[in-house]
């Protein structure tokens, strides 16, 4: 049974989070303090500075020879069990690549890292930190790569089809697709090209990287390239992002670290540590903050129609928690790591995953609205299976 003085430091936790947020939406809907321009300066430095300084932070100091291997695997098991059904709907043609894509993202990808160390902290105490950390580093290092990549498949097999016979071609100079390469909606957008099969083949070394020419009402010869060849495309593009992705930097560079520093037992440099804290210790508020001034920006909280909006609700806060609690059940786990897991997988939507959609165009307010007004009801749902799982 859950006490008051639980409930209260549960409270605690929450309140000054969601405080920041109404701030920061209140200094752009209300007071009109920042202008869109001010919103991009600091957004882009809680996304190239704050957030990434504070995955560095969590994930150097966490034990990587300690983990919960069961708690790891269940945590795996729900986002795979995920990906093979939205896999199998769209092999089967029961939906869209788009919504099977954005199914994947909402079931499985939780805003872990800001939201999910410091409420769970409070619910179930510090180890429940370590077990977060665990998450985050999965998500950085194989989920959200694994998430380029499907929308990297998407992207090249709609440019290739415009090029194929009987479909309209691209235009000279459309050739590129314009890909946001920082961690928010409101930074510069970047191009990087894709290079198409030339009609010679000569794509990954001589002609067996395409099928046989075909021409076009024009008589200009198009390819259709070949599986190696389109998954060696995408591949150079889920890299090229990934590079300039900060999170991946301080993710890998946390990990090495931890894997070095716990192995020797030696500790971080104090000169070393004290830069990195006193911007980590500040990135909760500035991410929340930074959340608010996001939600401030977009046009409408719910961006989709209503029966998306339920959709998108019933995968973050039901599907998701039901798949890992059976995920977790079967692998043995019980207690407080069984109720962690539920717990951590009902957390609101992580915003890298809208960042994301909105990149390549991927039912963008959908994903809004899993952000935005996921954000607005976790406080009231987190509690509510904090409530049900101390019964």
């Amino acid at each position: 049974m859950i006490t008051w003085a639980e409930f209260y430091d549960v409270m605690v936790a929450m309140v000054p989070l969601y405080v920041a947020m109404i701030l920061a939406y209140g200094s752009v809907r209300w007071w009109a303090i920042f202008s869109p321009e001010q919103c991009a300066g600091i957004n882009r430095f809680v996304a190239v500075f704050a957030v990434p300084l504070l995955c560095f932070h969590f994930i150097a100091s966490n034990d990587p020879y300690k983990m919960n291997f069961r708690f790891v695997a269940a945590d795996s098991l729900q986002k795979i069990v995920v990906l093979f059904a939205a896999g199998m709907a769209y092999a089967r043609g029961g939906v869209a690549l788009d919504w099977a894509i954005s199914a994947f993202s909402l079931a499985t990808l939780a805003n872990t890292l800001v939201i999910g160390v410091p409420l769970l902290s409070a619910m179930y105490g510090d180890s429940s930190s370590s077990l977060m950390v665990q998450v985050v580093v999965l998500q950085c290092v194989v989920w959200h790569p694994l998430l380029l990549f499907c929308y990297e498949y998407r992207a090249a097999q709609a440019l290739l089809l415009a090029r194929l016979p009987g479909v309209s071609r691209v235009a000279p100079g459309e050739e590129e697709i314009s890909i946001d390469l920082s961690l928010n909606s409101v930074a510069r957008a970047k191009e990087i090209s894709l290079d198409i099969p030339s009609p010679r083949g000569e794509v990954g070394g001589g002609e067996e990287g395409c099928s046989s020419p075909r021409t076009t009402a024009t008589g200009s010869l198009q390819q259709k390239p070949s599986a190696m060849v389109m998954t060696k495309m995408i591949l150079i593009m889920v890299w090229r992002k990934l590079i300039r992705n900060p999170n991946t930097h301080s993710s890998l560079a946390g990990l090495v670290w931890s894997l070095i520093a716990f192995r020797w037992h030696f500790g971080m440099p104090r000169i070393v540590d004290k830069s990195i804290s006193i911007l980590s210790n500040a990135t909760l508020g500035m991410a929340m903050f930074s959340l608010g001034l996001f939600t401030a920006l977009q046009p409408k909280i719910l961006a989709c129609g209503r029966s998306a909006a339920i959709f998108t609700m019933v995968m973050r806060f039901i599907t998701g928690p039901a798949l890992i609690a059976a995920m977790a059940f079967a692998l043995g786990l019980r207690g407080n790591i069984l109720r962690i897991a539920i717990v951590q997988a009902a957390l609101p939507q992580g915003i890298v995953t809208f960042v994301f959609a909105k990149d390549y165009d991927v039912l963008p307010a959908v994903l809004s609205t899993g952000v935005i007004f996921g954000m607005l009801i976790a406080l009231p749902i987190t509690l509510l299976y904090y409530i049900i799982l101390g019964l």
